[in-house]
């Protein structure tokens, strides 16, 4: 959670404030219920003392009576599959940046003012949250998926007639709904099947059925020609060295394992492992050359 924007030990006093009651969060909803709401006029004195001289215990005395507020926002978002505490979290964090920027003198309750900050920060956290694909990376495709999804009244597909209303009503593009209206109808499929996962449900991820890269059988049948070719030409190559040039280039080059030491060869052909070396490095130039 990204706090960047709130003062240090603002945050650190509001969030020791928030503690409340651990592992349950309807203790926290009920503690928070029980936080007496600000009149006017001891909201403004609050925001005067904050705004003017910093007045930390003033910034928390408003956000603890906002609390109820951040909860009932949240609660709207329950459609979305997201834990309803990661929501109330998210949304304390607008409600502090809206504590920070409140001006007292401008004649509007806070939260009114902060309504727009808590859902701008839940807004953000379900967008990144709902799928593993981010499905809306602009301002009105993030307008568009929270009022599509308030508009369709039922789980059916919309109608021509019904894209065309919701478009006119949004300001969008009929095509820019339906597209909308397909990322909201798809589901995440993870690449590979979970280590859980049966037989039958693995055969349906991507993994399963994505072609590799070199499934072309036409790349496959010019790979085996090429390799078929290769063979040959190293065979003829080797045909027209000397025995013991052709030994050594064997024992050091084309063996799986046990490749000889220059030292092994050295012994068995009753000279200097330099000798060897020189016989090696003269062979592969002819074979370099005769397949080339």
């Amino acid at each position: 959670m990204s706090m960047a924007l709130v003062p240090s030990s603002f945050a650190a006093s509001t969030a020791l404030a928030l503690r409340g009651p651990v592992g349950s969060l309807d203790a926290y909803i009920d503690t928070v219920s029980r936080i007496p709401v600000l009149a006017r006029e001891e909201e403004v004195r609050l925001a005067k003392r904050y705004r003017d001289e910093g007045d930390l215990e003033a910034a928390r005395e408003l956000v603890l009576s906002h609390l109820r507020f951040v909860v009932h926002i949240a609660r709207g978002y329950s459609g979305y599959g997201l834990p309803i505490g990661d929501l109330v979290q998210e949304g304390n964090v607008g409600l502090m940046k809206a504590v920070k920027r409140f001006d007292p003198t401008v004649g509007v309750r806070l939260v009114s003012f902060a309504v727009h900050w808590i859902r701008a920060e839940i807004h953000e956290y379900v967008l990144r949250n709902w799928r593993l694909v981010k499905i809306a990376t602009t301002k009105a495709q993030r307008k568009l998926f929270f009022n599509l999804r308030k508009a369709k009244k039922n789980l059916a597909w919309l109608s021509a007639e019904e894209t065309r209303a919701v478009a006119r009503d949004l300001g969008v593009t009929p095509a820019e709904v339906s597209q909308m209206e397909q990322r909201l109808a798809a589901r995440d499929v993870a690449f590979d099947p979970a280590p859980d996962a049966d037989e039958e449900d693995g055969t349906y991820t991507p993994a399963a059925y994505l072609p590799a890269p070199d499934a072309d059988p036409a790349v496959a049948v010019e790979r085996d020609q090429w390799e078929g070719a290769s063979s040959m030409r190293l065979k003829h190559a080797l045909a027209t060295l000397d025995e013991r040039s052709r030994a050594i280039v064997q024992r050091r080059w084309l063996v799986d394992e046990g490749k000889a030491t220059l030292h092994e060869l050295a012994a068995e052909f009753s000279v200097s492992a330099e000798r060897i070396r020189q016989i090696e490095a003269n062979a592969l130039k002819k074979l370099r050359a005769a397949m080339a």
